[in-house]
């Protein structure tokens, strides 16, 4: 009788304690939920658009960078011409912008070392 009664209560302790565990972790896993931005995929495309007049956008991607400020990451088009814009999803302002010439034949020249393969 003595030992049915601990192992009853060794059992109960046992299941106390995992349920507990997980309810830590679950507490843990959880606790991250993503946040979303403060400025709109379109105040984005509108403060680029200002930044580089006369471009229309042809790409749009937001980036959440972990310890760095999160962005809206832009290509925008003029003719030949291409831009990359960030502009930071706090703030509103953009952190980066850069001319390139826009590939003429849409082809991803990348790793392109005229071998013909």
């Amino acid at each position: 009788m003595q030992i049915t009664k601990k192992l009853i209560i060794a059992g109960a302790g046992i299941v106390v304690l995992t349920a507990g565990g997980g309810a830590a972790y679950a507490a843990t896993a959880t606790a991250a939920a993503p946040v979303a931005p403060k400025v709109t995929a379109q105040q984005a495309i509108d403060t680029a658009l200002k930044a580089v007049p006369g471009t229309w956008v042809s790409e749009l991607d937001f980036d959440a960078r972990g310890t760095k400020a999160d962005a809206w990451e832009l290509e925008l088009t003029k003719g030949a011409e291409q831009y990359e814009v960030a502009v930071d999803a706090a703030s509103g302002k953009v952190t980066h912008q850069e001319k390139s010439q826009a590939d003429q034949d849409n082809q991803d020249d990348q790793d392109d070392d005229n071998d013909d393969d």
